[in-house]
């Protein structure tokens, strides 16, 4: 599958690559992370250490006294007050700890999907033709839920966890030393154990990460393509795919679940062991007059925390390691280097003209060597203002000739030259800026026809959209709309029909107005009637600019200043219609073909049938 393909291309990322990811975003809201971490530290050092001191001399004053003593009362009611003032000053730590901690995940979340989207919407053409996009989708959203797991982990577990085990440790040591070996000695245990078994499912949790995304990717291919389904009674088909892929994601999941439980089931043995001894030594010492009511009450106390959090460490870990999983997909994303890339001294490209140049330019598909090269010393100059009409049979390059000049591949030898600058040494964002192209089939964004058109030029004004609107006929069916201009289009423009989606994109690139434009077949799904209007639309649009448009009709080409017909070894011949016509070549059969009947085919149709 295509994203097996380019996964080889990714790099190794660590844990220590995911924390460094995450400080990026988190250390502008560094503040209210300490926030959050002092909160914790004051409320569970006032619940869960220094409380239970006041429990022991609660339960040794009650144990030792006469009840019917009003001292004794007293000293009970103080204790008791004190414990209720340690509860408040805990309950305000929690509070601190609780409302820093939303605004911290909402400013640094906010980050995280931003940084995410910038690196993952500048790579390349080719990335993104590797990659499923409801996959891509996915990661970026395990990416930013990841962060909130393994902070609230750390504020909410590792943390406590951390002073229980110190501040607990310590005072038991002053009351039995024996005591707090055994309890230590039993958290190393328990620790280790925990840390080696979700050591052990972190392979299975990053197998089920990708086997997640692999899963959400199909279902996703097959719904974005549902007309195709539908069309080619292909449900069962696309069952069969979800099948291999479901089974393979519940396999995973299925050890992933059978290691948890394992791990569950050693936990269990430790919390019997640890109790059983505790209350042994518990008694031994208590019948020998060592250990009072209070400090067995104290020892308990901690025991019973420390075990709850210990016992929740185990899952801690795990969902450390699970969310590491998770954001491990995205970081590699981040981290693998942007196969199109500015040079650090790029500059902003300037078209005063329009002038292009491609100069002994080779490329070749991908980076294997004994791949088929596409281009080889190809030489095409253009002039400015010129118009000129790329045809030719299907592989022959016309496509990766524009691709190339908006510079979605880099080339392997040779220059383009736009007014004399090449291509590779000013900013992509200028590049493509200067350039505007009207695909043959424009996919449009799920949002109203006044975003889409004003896509073009963002500051543009309704009076300007719809001026443009007017111009490539847009405005003829926009009318009809109840909503009109704020109508929305649906997925890639799914609710429009091609022509209707062809003049939407014309009208974008009328706003636009860069100074060279691409019409890739550009009136190929409008009917005589609808491509009759727009000619007058399009004909405005390329005056004073330098157009290249890429033919699949002859019909729509004649007036085009210069025609370049390219075949498998580059340029076949070059010149106006009238030129070629007279040269008696390819282009002249093709036209005595369209002539003679088959004007209805493709330049490709004809020439793979030459």
């Amino acid at each position: 599958m295509k994203e097996k393909e380019h996964e080889s291309t990714y790099p190794k990322v660590t844990t220590w690559d995911v924390v460094k990811e995450y400080w990026k975003s988190a250390k502008f809201h560094w503040l209210l992370g300490a926030s959050v971490l002092v909160g914790v530290v004051v409320s569970n050092l006032a619940q869960n250490i220094i409380a239970p001191l006041y429990y022991k001399e609660f339960f040794d004053a009650l144990a030792g006294s006469d009840p019917s003593l009003v001292l004794t009362g007293t000293v009970l009611v103080s204790i008791l007050f004190s414990i209720l003032g340690l509860n408040i000053i805990s309950w305000v730590g929690y509070r601190l700890s609780g409302f820093s901690q939303n605004f911290f995940f909402v400013r640094v979340g906010h980050r995280l999907v931003e940084h995410a989207f910038t690196r993952l919407v500048d790579h390349s053409h080719s990335f993104f033709s590797n990659n499923f996009s409801g996959s891509l989708v996915q990661k970026v959203n395990r990416y930013n839920r990841s962060f909130g797991r393994l902070f609230d982990r750390l504020s909410g577990d590792i943390v406590p966890l951390f002073i229980k085990i110190t501040a607990a440790t310590i005072v038991l040591y002053y009351v039995k030393p024996v005591i707090a070996g055994v309890v230590l000695i039993w958290i190393v245990v328990f620790v280790m154990l925990s840390y080696s078994l979700a050591r052990v499912k972190l392979k299975y949790d990053i197998l089920a990460a990708r086997a997640d995304s692999k899963l959400t990717g199909t279902i996703a291919d097959s719904i974005s393509n549902h007309n195709s389904i539908q069309q080619f009674t292909g449900t069962a088909e696309e069952m069969r795919l979800l099948d291999i892929s479901s089974r393979h994601y519940y396999r995973t999941m299925l050890k992933r679940w059978n290691i948890g439980s394992t791990i569950d089931s050693v936990q269990a043995v430790l919390a019997l062991a640890i109790e059983f001894f505790i209350f042994y030594f518990g008694i031994k010492y208590w019948q020998a007059g060592a250990l009072s009511l209070g400090t067995f009450v104290l020892i308990q106390a901690y025991v019973i925390s420390i075990g709850g959090s210990l016992w929740n460490f185990s899952r801690v870990v795990r969902d450390l390691y699970e969310a590491t999983a998770d954001a491990k997909e995205m970081v590699e994303i981040i981290k693998l280097p942007h196969d199109i890339r500015d040079f650090p001294r790029a500059i902003k490209l300037k078209v005063p003209h329009g002038k292009i140049e491609f100069k002994n330019v080779s490329f070749t598909f991908g980076k294997n060597e004994q791949n088929k090269p596409v281009f080889t010393n190809l030489s095409i100059s253009i002039k400015a203002g010129e118009k000129v009409a790329l045809i030719g049979s299907s592989g022959a390059g016309k496509s990766t000739f524009v691709k190339l000049l908006l510079r979605l591949h880099d080339i392997k030898d040779g220059e383009i030259l736009i007014d004399g600058q090449n291509i590779a040494d000013v900013t992509q964002e200028s590049l493509r800026e200067n350039i505007s192209l009207v695909p043959q089939d424009p996919a449009l964004f799920h949002r109203s026809l006044m975003e889409n058109i004003r896509y073009g030029k963002r500051d543009a004004t309704d009076d300007e959209v719809i001026e443009v609107s007017k111009l490539a006929h847009c405005d003829i069916f926009i009318r009809d709309f109840p909503q009109k201009y704020e109508t929305f289009v649906g997925e890639r423009g799914i609710k429009l029909s091609g022509g209707e989606r062809q003049r939407v994109a014309i009208a974008r690139a009328l706003l636009k107005n860069a100074p060279i434009l691409i019409l890739d077949e550009a009136t190929s799904s409008l009917d005589s009637h609808s491509e009759s209007l727009i000619q007058d639309a399009l004909n405005t649009l390329m005056k004073g600019k330098t157009t290249l448009v890429i033919a699949h009709r002859l019909s729509t080409i004649r007036k085009m200043d210069r025609i370049i017909v390219l075949g498998k070894d580059g340029v076949l011949e070059e010149g106006s219609h009238d030129e070629l016509i007279r040269a008696h070549g390819t282009y002249a059969r093709l036209w005595n073909l369209q002539a003679g009947g088959f004007a209805d085919k493709s330049i490709e149709d004809m020439l793979e049938e030459e």
